[in-house]
């Protein structure tokens, strides 16, 4: 079985797409939870246009510590 994959934020899409582009350049996996909503709904705003990203459980330290200090 797989690593587990833990929610390490929740944005719009173009908010998660950079957090996806800033975690992956320090080597951290990235998937992306939900996108297809918004654009299957043409929604970007609020809770249904909201997307997850994902990294690895073990990698979930590592990416919260990029994200604070690049102020998310």
């Amino acid at each position: 079985m797989g690593e587990k994959w833990i929610v390490v934020a929740s944005a719009l899409p173009l908010e998660a797409s950079l957090v996806k582009g800033l975690l992956e350049s320090a080597g951290i996996p990235v998937r992306l939870r939900g996108e297809a909503i918004g654009r299957l709904y043409g929604l970007n705003l609020g809770p249904l246009g909201e997307v997850e990203v994902l990294v690895p459980e073990g990698k979930v330290d590592q990416a919260r510590e990029i994200l604070e200090e690049h102020g998310g």
